[in-house]
């Protein structure tokens, strides 16, 4: 549907631009409408249903809510023309399920009613109702009591007219009030003159009603009306008169029967959440015309549900209102259901709808004014929110007044008044805490009221009811600001007058990152989620507003101990070079860290280069840096400085000394010197991961059942001490030791060791169970493509420390087949690979398996049983793994 865009239209000298008023489908919401609607007409239909039932639940409500700007009007709007008119119904909006003569929309606007009040509400309530074409005699005389009671000399037509209400609904209603007047006072046999005074026709009435006249038999049905008649007519009198109304429509002829259903937007506008007086009102005449449908829509969820406001409104509570007291939801995307809740959230718009709204919004000759790569730009920006789509539209236009041509980048803008529409109904607390929230990607109400200063919750809990802020129940902090108004808050020139300056932002990301640290030190002892979380939001307050380290230091090394390598946010700044803070250095040390399982490791060695070059952290966490670098040069193959490495942090006696020493001890296990490794790891305990380090050994020696026991003692300690990663590499290992001499047993660890990596993000350790299978599989003809495959992913991530092991596995495969050929082309791949002294002990193995002699020039590791048992070992493993394939 699209009007004329008048702002647009003058915005431009460019008459061959269309400016067109569009709106983009909201057929979820229509078919929640729908079938609400339908429901409430087949209850209302029915025998049983009586309109003077006072005590029956509502369920004539249906609510629709959302931020400010995510056209919660237009579809107001929209949905009143539907009703109103078929024709005017988005052919995509389907047929409805009644007739259309059985529906008499109307709409109020209580952003431009609240001014006037609640008796103007009512008034356009009645003038709608004229269309029927007939008086409503017991609400007429009511109504004409009230207003000489309370407008005295001031005749009704006038103020229809000074109101512009008689030129929206026409000039029927005076006169049939007087029709109504006239007929009551034949009836009750009063002069003509007296007829006219509305005073004499009710006072003559109520006697006719209270002594039950057969004159007064046509509204003696009423059982209320002598009441209300009796009562002063002031405002509060008015709001029962719907009753009226409702009993009035409810006795019209079965052909001449309509549902009135009433659109009430922008309910936020009628008051606040602790001056409710003008809703008290309206959500008694809800009540009071049960017959009616009211389709309201408004920022916040509407609350008669929760019986907290017994007291504040008449009627309260999930009995009184079931529909209403589901939790928000978003309209449904397929058919909605009868019993769906009746408080829909108004979602932002898809991608593809911002798109089509900006290509039908402007055009010349039928195509589009604003082009592809400007609208990408602004659906991308808009996070969904029609408010930010018009903005943009207005940009636009005004980019063009300026004699530029607008490009894409002049789109990556915030707007101010995005920051004025989501802060005017918030009280000044709660515009703190929406401020102080927006520095954090998530959160719930105790972290909200830490950030913001506060000592109470209570503004923090408000806020969370507002609808830009989204919820997830099964998040650590299950709330989030929308991210547009997020992105607005921080970002916009704020105009308001309570803005905050630049001291007032420091002030409160401060309090958010000592809150985190709170709720991080105060949590479950192990809580690696809580952990990664408050790390995350951390590092980003830390970074972005250049604060101290603080609790930060101990979480990361809390997230280190466990070789997880969860992604963290914030990501990398793209130059490591650009470091000022210690903060920027604990970024990119920890996103170094965590990216080296997708990067080369040359690339690690390179970003924690960087970082130890700033010289910006303290000397705890340059020795953290300083550790995985030397790691990270024994993957790529360098191990003069891996070894100076790890040596430079031994000697540090920090927390990472048992880990470099361990390094020490692998670093003499490569180069062949098995005893001084293994008399090594019997003084690495626990923390040196000892077992480990013996594992790697036993299985050297051609005892991978001894191997295999160790890494098993291994993952029972990493468990003991809750360390999911170590246990991960302890399994992988000893499904590769068991794939050796025990095929069938292979296949449970190896889907263990899968189990274990399944939430866990250790590139290498995959790898190593991925050898685990090619060995398990030994024997097989199609192992030559794994192999293969393998090789390139080790290359890709510059794991180069593994590629000796890959080549092992492969020369098993091959001693099993007896494939001279190949092995001897393996071999060759592991002279080349192991010419730096490393590894070179797997030439001996592979000669071993095959039952090869070693070359003459080889030089041979230090075994711990000698060359000879060494080698009886591992021909004994492949030709049990021939005899196993000839069964």
């Amino acid at each position: 549907m699209a009007g004329r865009d008048l702002r647009a239209l003058f915005s431009t000298n460019d008459r061959g631009v269309a400016a067109q008023e569009t709106f983009t489908n909201r057929q979820a919401q229509w078919e929640a409408l729908a079938a609400a609607l339908t429901e409430h007409l087949q209850r209302t239909g029915a025998p049983g249903f009586d309109i003077e039932d006072f005590e029956a639940p509502r369920d004539n409500v249906i609510v629709f809510h959302g931020v400010g700007g995510v056209g919660k009007t237009t579809l107001s709007r929209q949905l009143e023309a539907a009703l109103a008119d078929a024709g005017r119904r988005p052919a995509q909006w389907g047929e409805p399920g009644w007739p259309a003569d059985r529906i008499l929309p109307v709409r109020i606007d209580l952003a431009r009613s609240a001014t006037a009040g609640f008796e103007q509400i009512v008034l356009m309530i009645r003038l709608a109702l004229t269309r029927i074409g007939r008086p409503l005699p017991a609400f007429d005389i009511a109504l004409r009591r009230y207003w000489e009671a309370n407008h005295p000399g001031e005749p009704l037509e006038e103020y229809l007219r000074r109101r512009g209400l008689a030129a929206r609904f026409g000039e029927m209603l005076p006169q049939q009030m007087e029709s109504a007047l006239a007929e009551v006072a034949q009836g009750l046999t009063l002069p003509g003159t007296v007829g006219s005074v509305a005073g004499a026709v009710t006072g003559a009435l109520v006697r006719a009603l209270r002594e039950r006249r057969q004159t007064a038999r046509a509204l003696a049905g009423c059982a209320r009306l002598a009441d209300l008649l009796e009562a002063e007519a002031d405002l509060d009198t008015l709001s029962y008169y719907p009753h009226l109304l409702a009993w009035e429509l409810a006795r019209l002829p079965k052909g001449k029967r309509v549902t009135p259903v009433i659109l009430l937007d922008t309910f936020e506008d009628i008051g606040d959440q602790t001056r409710r007086d003008l809703e008290r009102l309206i959500q008694r005449t809800v009540w009071l015309m049960p017959g009616a449908f009211w389709v309201i829509t408004g920022r916040s969820r509407l609350q008669w549900a929760d019986p907290a406001l017994q007291g504040q409104l008449d009627y309260t509570g999930p009995t009184s209102w079931p529909g209403l007291a589901h939790s928000a939801v978003p309209a449904p995307r397929t058919p909605a259901r009868a019993d769906a809740p009746r408080q829909v959230l108004i979602g932002d718009f898809s991608p593809e709808d911002c798109d089509d709204y900006l290509a039908r919004r402007l055009t010349r000759d039928g195509q589009p004014l604003i082009g592809d790569p400007i609208r990408q730009v602004i659906t991308t920006r808009s996070h969904g929110l029609p408010l930010y789509l018009d903005l943009s539209v207005a940009r636009f236009l005004e980019l063009r007044r300026s004699g530029r041509t607008p490009q894409p980048a002049d789109f990556d803008h915030d707007f101010p008044a995005l920051v004025s529409r989501t802060l005017s109904d918030l009280t000044p607390d709660e515009r703190h805490v929406l401020r102080s929230v927006s520095l954090l990607d998530a959160f719930d109400i105790p972290l909200a009221a830490k950030a913001a200063g506060l000592a109470h919750e209570a503004p923090a809990q408000r806020l969370t009811e507002r609808p830009f802020i989204r919820e997830n129940p099964f998040a650590i902090w299950p709330f989030h600001l929308h991210g547009l108004i997020r992105s607005a808050v921080r970002s916009a020139d704020d105009t308001t007058d309570d803005r905050w300056t630049p001291r007032d932002w420091q002030h409160a990301a401060h309090r958010a990152f000592t809150a985190l640290g709170e709720q991080w030190h105060t949590g479950p002892d192990h809580d690696r989620l809580l952990l990664v979380a408050c790390l995350r939001q951390g590092l980003r307050l830390a970074r972005d507003h250049r604060l101290d380290l603080g609790w930060l230091a101990g979480a990361a090394w809390a997230y280190i101990s466990d070789s997880v390598w969860e992604p963290l946010a914030p990501p990398d700044t793209g130059d490591p070079t650009g470091l000022d803070t210690a903060a920027d250095a604990l970024v990119e040390l920890l996103s170094a860290l965590t990216r080296r399982q997708h990067e080369h490791r040359a690339r690690t060695v390179e970003r924690l280069t960087t970082v130890l070059d700033t010289r910006l952290l303290p000397t705890e966490l340059e020795e953290m840096a300083l550790y995985y670098r030397a790691k990270a040069h024994r993957d790529t193959g360098h191990s003069q400085e891996s070894r100076r490495g790890y040596q430079q942090v031994a000697d540090g006696n920090g927390r990472l000394a048992p880990a470099a020493r361990r390094g020490l001890a692998q670093a003499a296990r490569l180069a062949g010197d098995f005893p001084t490794a293994h008399a090594a790891a019997q003084t690495l305990g626990w923390e040196g991961r000892h077992q480990r380090v013996l594992g790697d050994l036993w299985w050297l020696q051609g005892e991978p059942e001894r191997a295999a026991a160790a890494y098993l003692a291994g993952r029972t300690e990493a468990e003991q001490h809750a360390k999911a990663g170590e246990a991960a590499h302890n399994q992988a290992l000893r499904a590769l030791a068991v794939a050796f001499y025990d095929p069938r047993q292979a296949d449970d660890e190896i889907d263990l060791a899968h189990q274990l990596l399944a939430n866990l993000d250790l590139r290498a350790t995959t790898i190593n169970a991925a050898i685990a299978a090619l060995i398990r599989d030994a024997g097989d003809p199609s192992l030559d493509d794994r192999v293969h495959t393998l090789r390139t992913e080790l290359d890709v991530a510059g794991l180069t420390s593994m590629a000796p092991t890959l080549e092992l596995a492969a020369a098993f495969h091959q001693a099993v087949l007896d494939e001279t050929d190949a092995l001897a082309a393996t071999l060759s791949q592991l002279r080349e690979q192991t010419q730096n002294g490393d590894y070179a002990y797997y030439i001996d193995i592979a000669s071993f398996m095959a039952g090869l002699p070693l070359p003459a020039d080889h030089t041979a590791p230090h075994w711990l049983d000698g060359e000879e048992v060494t080698r009886r070992r591992w021909r004994t493993l492949v030709t049990t793994r021939q005899q196993h394939l000839h069964q």
